[in-house]
């Protein structure tokens, strides 16, 4: 009796201990597009003060990530794009700027962690606040050697502001290839994909009367488009949202729409930089963005992705908070600002998620450094003084402190700023202790994720 009970014991904990041991497990991956140390510092100073702390601060590891980039020669490049870095994280190969899930040169198409996590029978999801066919999502789900082929006319090719965007005639449909962006989503086994980008679904598909909403829709896709269906669509369909024509308005703006503005120095300074005076932007406040009215934010889109995710098996889940620098790019800091508080917001309900489920990996990153620069309200050399200003363009934010957050762009002379080459910080949860080293190289993240869900290819 007692040699049985030793073994029924045994038995049971040796099939307690296999249980634990293939128990799901669930990745969270958090990208901050363009959220660099600079955005986050700036991002903090407003929201936390000069002296507290994000979300993101409290997490009990923090790493930093290489980002890299090639030429399609394969020459190293030091400033990457979010297509190629997406790429990176999404299938741990380093390709060139603009391309999704693609190889260099060669064009082919990559492997994601997307496709991994489907095969072996895990749930995934893909939430943004740009377009759902933005690069950073697209790298997830999508292959095309151009990141502006999102639709089933623009890759044809497409003119935005007066520039000839590429085209993808390769990837066409009628060339044998898996069509734009929004067709390869259309025809996706994603369980869940929120954001915004509606304009590329609602016309129709290469060669096809039906419209690309409608072919997402017969591939078993649930199609909302508002808020409010975010908790009554069907949970036995896979969910497509699309809450707007585009990228998503933001939840910050400058006061009135203010965004960065170039000093105006006197005649005399214009003569020698030691004499005269310089008059600085007048300060101005972040306030609410009208056109935000009626979005869900990131909180309430990773809330309904967490709940349909959920399941036995384990899930993979990208959030990204796109607009830190889509706002960066236009020189407009309180929308920046404001969509690192949204990334916040989401970061806590997945903290939250984790308690629960405590086999869930968090990791919070960014794809690329940016241009915002947070610099001295008054120049150090004011003192001497010298009427020193940028040559950029800088806004004067006024805090919750009642201080003056100086925020810098000067990365070129045209309407849009540019990324810069700095490694990106990368936060995790305890999962990640003893899995994330110090210092990874951007395509590592790739490595991590499929590790920890004992993923192979």
């Amino acid at each position: 009796m007692n040699k049985q009970l030793i073994c029924l014991t045994a038995c049971l904990a040796l099939t307690l201990g296999g249980a634990n041991a293939l128990a799901a497990r669930n990745v969270i991956l958090f990208i901050g597009d363009g959220m660099d140390d600079q955005q986050i510092t700036i991002a903090r100073n407003y929201l936390a003060g000069a002296a507290g702390k994000l979300v993101m601060d409290k997490m009990p590891l923090r790493a930093a990530s290489q980002v890299l980039t090639v030429s399609e020669q394969g020459q190293v490049v030091y400033v990457a794009d979010s297509a190629n870095t997406a790429t990176s994280m999404a299938t741990g190969h380093i390709t060139s700027r603009g391309r999704i899930a693609t190889s260099a040169g060669t064009d082919k198409p990559l492997l994601s962690i997307v496709a991994m996590a489907e095969a072996a029978g895990l749930k995934t999801g893909l939430v943004t606040t740009a377009s759902v066919t933005d690069a950073t999502p697209a790298a997830f789900v999508a292959n095309i050697n151009m990141r502006y082929c999102e639709n089933p006319q623009a890759i044809f090719g497409t003119e935005v502001s007066g520039i000839t965007l590429p085209d993808c005639p390769a990837y066409t449909k009628a060339n044998g290839g898996p069509g734009s962006i929004s067709e390869q989503i259309a025809a996706s086994g994603v369980d869940v994909v929120l954001g915004g980008g509606r304009k590329h679904f609602d016309m129709p598909a290469e060669g096809s009367s039906d419209s690309v909403r409608a072919q997402a829709e017969a591939n078993g896709f649930t199609v909302i488009d508002a808020a409010n269906q975010l908790t009554s669509a069907a949970t036995d369909t896979k969910l497509l949202g699309l809450f707007s024509a585009s990228t998503m308005p933001v939840r910050l703006r400058g006061e009135s729409g203010r965004k960065a503005e170039s000093p105006t120095p006197s005649w005399a300074n214009r003569v020698h930089p030691y004499l005269g005076s310089v008059t600085l932007p007048a300060p101005m406040r972040c306030e609410p963005n009208p056109e935000y009215a009626g979005m869900p934010s990131l909180l309430e889109m990773t809330s309904t992705a967490l709940q349909r995710l959920d399941n036995e098996a384990g899930f993979f889940l990208m959030i990204e908070s796109a607009s830190i620098d889509k706002q960066s790019h236009e020189r407009k800091p309180c929308g920046s600002i404001g969509e690192v508080a949204q990334l916040e917001e989401a970061l806590q309900a997945a903290l939250a998620f984790v308690e629960t489920n405590p086999e869930t990996l968090i990791l919070v990153t960014a794809d690329h450094a940016q241009a915002a620069q947070l610099v001295p309200a008054t120049s150090l050399f004011k003192e001497y003084p010298i009427p020193v200003y940028t040559p950029g363009r800088v806004a004067r934010i006024v805090t919750a402190e009642d201080a003056i957050l100086a925020v810098n762009y000067a990365t070129n002379s045209f309407p849009y700023e540019e990324h810069s080459g700095a490694n990106v910080p990368l936060f995790a949860n305890s999962e990640g202790l003893g899995r994330v080293p110090t210092l990874v190289r951007q395509t590592e993240i790739f490595t991590i994720v499929r590790d920890y869900l004992s993923l192979h290819n």
